[in-house]
């Protein structure tokens, strides 16, 4: 694990302040070399198009993963058969998607870091950069903050928000102010942020090499260990149901409701949606306790064969399936990783023309290794929750330290750190 664990802020704060040098007389830029600019000034737009259709390099810009192939990220082409009236974007040129999302309320600006130039749709807005106006790497980290599009927000007449896309008008974007300061400066803002998304990048490539040597485990489970089946060791095996919708003193409850789609968590403790005691006593929902092993039986994708481990009392619907373990024979945790161990196997034994599904029946028939005494699970499941923990905490640090990022670069842009008289750690 890095020494980045339980990041704040502040934190972050102090690791670009840590050293404080007394620059040369003269050498900090003053406050005037501060501008509030607006993107026509920096930027020049981009109109050319893909007349000939011979550019198939289809591009899309994700909130998360930037400009990217749209192949890759919808795994098929959705692009127009027709590409002629795509926009070219060359390397280094910008794109701002104007579609909303939880994490980019806004939209999103994306820059081509490659070296060969793709097309995106005429609903994109494509610009470069002026000559010396801005560093490029700079722009792109100002024109996706809190500043910019709470000046975009401020430009944007009554209505431009429809349907997840913003309409917004080429005067109101352009017209929109970014926050530009002396090149030095931006140089080191870009330092910066690269460092703590250098940091976010370990983080996650950490946390998906502990996931391998999780499943390592899984595997080593079946060949250490002879196998029973499911139902040789758990004392009762139930799945739930589904309040009437028609009743609306069956929701809005205290009562966690558990879902197929939720089921994939070391520790469930709660649910997106809550049931009343009326509407669990009203249909054939079901409480689990803690201690339980929870199976998803169907669902969209790969939810089906997924397994969970319920940390406090839940009640479930028809589609998830609750393994309470005899814990004379299994201890309740290793049940648990027994079951993963198995994901695979459940998966291929689902029924189905159109949407393959598990029922209780294929569930506890599905052989699981077992240890022949609790002491050998116990040495098992030490090494096997060590893992995971060092997996949670990883990623954990990893989602502090996105939430963070917005928070100090908008900090930089303010000057509320001020990164002109430090000495960079981060």
């Amino acid at each position: 694990m890095s020494d980045w664990q339980q990041t704040t802020l502040g934190d972050l704060q102090t690791r670009v302040h840590r050293k404080v040098a007394v620059p040369p007389q003269g050498s900090r830029a003053s406050m005037s070399d501060w501008r509030q600019v607006s993107l026509a000034e920096v930027v020049t737009r981009v109109t050319t198009k893909n007349v000939d259709g011979t550019n198939q390099n289809v591009l899309t810009v994700s909130a998360e993963h930037g400009l990217i192939s749209q192949e890759s990220f919808f795994t098929k082409k959705v692009a127009s058969k027709d590409t002629s009236g795509y926009y070219i974007v060359g390397p280094g040129q910008f794109v701002y998607n104007k579609s909303t999302s939880k994490s980019a309320a806004y939209g999103t600006v994306a820059r081509n870091l490659s070296n060969a130039p793709g097309i995106v749709s005429p609903l994109y807005l494509v610009f470069e950069a002026k000559d010396g106006a801005a560093l490029p790497e700079y722009l792109e980290l100002a024109l996706n903050s809190n500043q910019f599009f709470g000046s975009l927000a401020g430009m944007l007449r009554e209505g431009a928000r429809s349907h997840g896309l913003l309409n917004v008008r080429l005067k109101e974007f352009y017209a929109a102010t970014v926050t530009l300061p002396p090149a030095s400066v931006q140089e080191r803002i870009v330092k910066v942020i690269g460092a703590l998304d250098a940091q976010i990048t370990a983080l996650d490539a950490e946390a998906e090499a502990l996931d391998e040597v999780y499943r390592g485990f899984l595997l080593s489970l079946g060949a250490r260990y002879g196998e029973v089946k499911i139902s040789e060791v758990v004392s009762r095996a139930f799945a739930g149901g589904t309040p009437s919708r028609s009743n609306s003193q069956f929701y809005g409850g205290d009562i966690p409701w558990l879902k197929s789609g939720e089921v994939e968590n070391d520790s469930i403790v709660t649910a997106s949606e809550f049931i009343t005691e009326a509407g669990l006593q009203g249909s054939s929902a079901k409480m689990v306790p803690p201690g339980a092993t929870v199976v998803a039986m169907y669902g969209q994708g790969d939810t089906k064969g997924r397994a969970g481990f319920v940390d406090a009392p839940i009640s479930t619907n028809q589609a998830v399936l609750a393994l309470v373990p005899d814990e004379s024979l299994v201890l309740p945790r290793f049940l648990l990783h027994a079951v993963r161990s198995k994901t695979d196997d459940l998966r291929h034994r689902a029924v189905g023309s159109s949407q393959p599904n598990l029922s209780k029946g294929l569930v506890v028939t599905q052989t699981i290794p077992m240890p022949d005494s609790l002491a050998d699970q116990k040495q098992a499941l030490a090494a096997i929750d060590s893992v995971r923990a060092n997996q949670a905490a990883t990623r954990a640090e990893a989602d502090r330290l996105r939430e963070a990022r917005p928070t100090l670069l908008s900090s930089l842009l303010d000057r509320t750190i001020d990164i002109e008289s430090t000495e960079l750690e981060v």
